[in-house]
């Protein structure tokens, strides 16, 4: 699963947003690490935009666990990619 920000530059952010999302990366980390969904893998942040990666066995699980800190995060719009094999579905958050 990848989740897409967008920031409120075209650059990396400012000091706050980047704060914000290496925070929710944590509290994914250790959501995904509590129920044995997968883990997190890392971010990006350029274009005016964060991106975060998570990966594991199932994308809807992994989802379920992460939805609610997806959501908390005030940077719209955002989206989720959920990659099943070969196929993925945009979730819009």
């Amino acid at each position: 699963m990848i989740a897409h920000f967008r920031l409120a530059s075209d650059g990396f952010g400012d000091v706050d947003q980047r704060k914000r999302i290496y925070e929710a990366e944590q509290a994914m980390d250790a959501a995904t690490e509590k129920a044995g969904v997968g883990e997190v893998d890392g971010n990006e942040f350029g274009g005016g935009e964060a991106v975060v990666y998570t990966y594991g066995p199932d994308a809807d699980a992994l989802f379920k666990v992460l939805e609610p800190t997806l959501r908390s995060l005030p940077f719209r719009p955002a989206h989720v990619l959920l990659r099943r094999g070969d196929s993925e579905t945009r979730v819009d958050l």
